[in-house]
């Protein structure tokens, strides 16, 4: 029996606007679908601010169940079908066959379609599934391929010369916005979508030369086949080349967060295609800090259910703590439609939309800062309208943390919608970024400069962070925050039809540059980030030397009181009195008559040797004595002195140095030594040898030498 089908929900298809049908697709060709299915438990609608989900915890409590994926693959046994890459933690299947088994499972009709140079399957209408698998499944992508986004990225126009002088290289801007210096990205990885295009390595190795930085290391992935090639649309349709997106989003990013590391994702341009490079860089290992995406289109563009498929992995990213920055469009409030648009996936209300401004500097300091909204002659001459993308979603609704500002009513006169951007950069070509594509310095800009200036500005929270920075805008649009942490864009207008200005930039957000653009500093403040101490800069005139360790010259030899002794010899030891612990034989004493030698200089003047010739002591003169040496010596430690029974002979007078930790002084004066000889008999050889010692060394203390005439007059 026939299961009763129905539509799967948002799964409508409109024609492609310019589209030429070449015939019904080949039955025969081989390719797959993508269906996403339902979360084993809900997240929240609006993911908070705070700390980042357990990666394994997370896809444990809101990954599929496996009820669910048995229930697909019975339905692709069902029709010939083979089920690839199952994943319950991002919620993917893959069903292969041809496509007529895919037409028969799915029950559309495909066509084979081509728009310029590409040629793609078509389909219009909705996708039908059995009733009871319909629960289960959110989206089934693939089985019209057609493409789905175009890179927002504009040159200058080289009529104005203006544009040339008022370049930026992205260090530039880093600086003007206060993005903090004391962190670089170090230990980061940002990744970076991309669907068609390609990157040169020597253009990266070039220009990062050419900005004293290292070339980051890039690794790239290659999705559903696609390649890194440049020119790829050669030569019918030039304009369809995106390698100068490529080189914007790699080099941009990287001069911002020069520490940091890039994954470029290579992607089919097809919705089944951009989410799979999406979903590859939120679940890869290492985990990005950041992504950064530089495509889209209006939101009309896509099927509904592409859109909460792709809102759905941006929940993903904001629970593991990854923000996805996206640029806001390049065609105004219109987004080159028609109508009243905004840009997708810059509306998701998970994504970080990304505006675009006019900047202008002089000196290092920013002069004036307005809406990007100007008028340029295209490549056939013809005059038009580019500028940021911004306004109101007309299929989310408004967000809880938007609660709090004045977003518009979307077109159509619904109620409530998510407003576009959240925030904004330097995006005026005329204002634009210096850099290198192909072997050529070209300005580009665009608000797809706008989305790897903020990838690089959280890769430096990453680091200040020591982790995942986590989902911003419930932070951000805290009014208490906002308004110090964002440069307030009030002037201007993203008008692309010339109507009078619908969205009109104001104090606070606005449909144009959302917040602002970034104080950065602020921002890593808010962030709960301590700058690390600066090293304390050497005067700039002065080249810093190399520290070097050089040997420490010996110290100049003190005079010796050994006449064979030399300077190249070790120094004599300090004298230092010791006592004996038994008696030595000794000579007995030579007694002398009584002198009185008259002192006159009333202190010994220094303790600091001098090259001088050594007094000797005299009868009746009075010599300065004056120490030798040229540097501080140690105080001597005099020793306890044992006493000694009168008639055994005088102890042997020992000296070894002082301990080298107590440089202490201890001045003797000459009044006190002249008072210790006229007292009594003294042994004038004794007496001539301390005094000899005293005037070579100047580091007798006045208690050695009372010690040592001591001595002497007991020998008597």
């Amino acid at each position: 029996m026939t299961k009763p089908r129905v539509e799967l929900p948002g799964s409508k298809r409109d024609p492609l606007p310019g589209r030429e049908i070449l015939g019904p697709a080949e039955p025969s060709e081989k390719t797959y679908v993508t269906v996403v299915l339902r979360r084993k438990e809900e997240v929240l609608p609006i993911t908070p601010y705070g700390a980042p989900r357990r990666r394994d915890e997370y896809l444990r409590a809101h990954g599929a169940s496996e009820p669910d994926l048995v229930e697909v693959r019975k339905f692709a046994e069902e029709y010939a079908l083979e089920t690839r890459n199952e994943n319950l933690g991002s919620r993917i299947v893959e069903l292969h066959g041809t496509v007529d088994k895919l037409s028969q499972a799915f029950g559309v009709t495909l066509e084979k379609a081509q728009i310029k140079d590409t040629i793609f399957r078509h389909r219009t209408g909705f996708i039908t599934l059995p009733e009871d698998l319909i629960p289960a499944v959110h989206a089934v992508l693939g089985l019209d391929n057609r493409p789905t986004a175009r890179p927002h990225r504009v040159k200058f126009n080289p009529a104005d010369t203006s544009a040339i002088a008022n370049a930026f290289s992205p260090r530039d801007v880093a600086r003007l916005y206060s993005f903090p210096p004391e962190w670089n990205g170090s230990r980061q990885t940002i990744a970076i979508i991309e669907l068609d295009g390609g990157v040169i390595q020597t253009d990266v190795d070039e220009y990062f030369r050419g900005l004293n930085i290292r070339p980051p290391a890039i690794r790239t992935v290659l999705i559903d086949g696609q390649t890194n090639e440049i020119d790829r649309h050669l030569p019918q349709h030039p304009d369809l080349n995106a390698d100068d997106e490529v080189a914007m989003d790699i080099e941009i990013a990287g001069a911002v967060a020069p520490g940091s590391k890039q994954v470029v994702y290579f992607a089919q341009n097809t919705d089944q295609s951009f989410l799979k490079a999406i979903n590859t860089a939120i679940f890869a290992t290492p985990q990005p800090v950041a992504i950064s995406i530089s495509w889209g289109m209006a939101e009309s563009s896509f099927s509904k259910q592409a859109m909460r498929a792709f809102e759905s992995a941006f929940q993903d990213a904001a629970n593991l703590g990854i923000p996805v920055c996206v640029s806001a469009g390049d065609g105004g409030s219109f987004d080159a439609t028609g109508s009243l648009q905004v840009d997708f996936p810059a509306s998701a209300p998970h994504a970080l939309g990304c505006g675009g401004t006019k900047l202008t500097a002089s000196g290092g300091a920013i002069i004036s800062e307005t809406v990007w909204n100007s008028v340029i002659k295209d490549s056939q001459g013809l005059t038009m309208r580019q500028g940021t993308g911004g306004g109101v979603s007309q299929f989310f609704a408004k967000p809880v943390y938007q609660a709090k500002v004045n977003v518009p009513a979307p077109p159509g006169g619904a109620i409530g919608g998510r407003g576009v951007p959240d925030v904004c950069g330097n995006a005026d070509p005329a204002t634009g970024y210096r850099l290198r594509v192909k072997g050529v310095e070209e300005i580009i800009g665009g608000t797809s400069a706008a989305a790897p200036l903020w990838a690089g500005l959280i890769a430096r929270f990453g680091q200040a962070l020591g982790g995942p920075v986590g989902f911003l805008h419930p932070l951000l649009y805290k009014t208490t925050f906002s308004a110090s942490c964002f440069r307030d864009v009030n002037e201007g207008n993203n008008d692309s039809r010339g109507r009078g200005g619908l969205y009109q930039a104001a104090s606070g957000w606005d449909a144009c540059t959302g917040l602002g653009s970034p104080i950065g500093t602020e921002l890593c403040k808010v962030l709960g980030a301590t700058p690390p101490p600066r090293p304390k800069p050497a005067p700039p005139s002065i080249p810093r030397p190399r520290p070097q360790r050089t040997p420490t010259p010996a110290p100049p030899p003190f005079p010796t009181l050994l006449p064979h002794r030399t300077p190249a010899q070790a120094p004599p030891p300090f004298p230092r009195l010791l006592p004996v612990a038994s008696p030595a034989p000794a000579r007995a004493p030579v007694r002398h008559k009584k002198f009185e030698p008259v002192l006159q200089s009333p202190v010994i003047a220094s303790r600091r040797p001098q090259p001088a010739a050594v007094p000797t002591l005299h009868p009746r003169l009075a010599p300065v004595i004056q120490p030798p040496s040229p540097r501080p010596a140690p105080a001597p430690r005099v020793e306890k002195k044992i006493e000694q029974p009168r008639s055994a002979p005088p102890p042997e007078i020992r000296f070894s140095p002082p301990p080298p930790s107590r440089p202490e002084s201890c001045p003797v004066t000459v009044a006190t030594l002249q008072s210790l000889l006229v007292n009594g008999n003294s042994d004038p050889v004794a007496v001539a040898g301390i005094m000899g010692l005293v005037a070579v060394t100047g580091i007798f203390s006045a208690a050695g030498i009372v010690a040592a005439i001591a001595l002497s007059k007991e020998s008597e």
